[in-house]
């Protein structure tokens, strides 16, 4: 893990400050300006749904519930598997998947990839992360949103969500990532 000091590069017009005080820069994403506390944080903070479930659910609670169903050897690339949304914020699906979106992809892409690089796993990720991200989202309309069906293809998971305030997402998430880890 670097310290402050370690840092390389100074604010310009195409970066943020993140919770620890780094600079992140979305022209020249750098593996030395992640930090797993920044990516715990700003997820926890960050609502699935665009904020219209009926109850708060973070982007840190979903990504720790859908390491949880995958292979041991998968769950550190699932519970990253939306690292990048804690720089990028977590768009829509409907949206995100819009042609003029493209360049969003392409950086969130690009994003992706320097996370994979810092933490060591491997993109594209296994299927059986996308499989289990698929049915958490069925899991989730079931227990967060409307009574409205939508076609999924796929089943929810026999348990229910309760969210979680995102104090307990934060600490929850790199809970469980210090475990995966050690």
């Amino acid at each position: 893990m670097i310290g402050l000091s370690d840092q390389v590069y100074t604010p310009t017009g195409s970066t943020i400050e993140t919770f620890s005080g780094l600079y992140f820069d979305y022209l020249n994403p750098q593996v030395n300006s992640i930090r797993i506390e920044d990516i715990a944080h700003g997820l926890s903070n960050i609502c699935r749904f665009a904020g219209h479930c009926h109850q708060y659910y973070s982007v840190a609670q979903h990504s720790l519930l859908v390491s949880q169903q995958v292979p041991s050897e998968y769950a550190l690339a699932a519970l990253l598997h939306d690292a990048s949304e804690a720089y990028m914020l977590d768009i829509p699906r409907p949206l995100k998947h819009l042609p003029f979106f493209q360049p969003y992809r392409d950086l969130e892409a690009r994003v992706m990839d320097i996370i994979a690089q810092k933490y060591g796993f491997v993109l594209p990720a296994n299927p059986c992360i996308k499989d289990a991200d698929e049915r958490m989202l069925c899991t989730e309309k079931r227990d967060l949103m409307g009574p409205d069906e939508w076609d999924f293809g796929v089943s929810p998971y026999d348990f229910r969500i309760t969210g979680w305030l995102p104090s307990e997402a934060k600490y929850q998430f790199l809970q469980r990532f210090h475990q995966l880890i050690s």
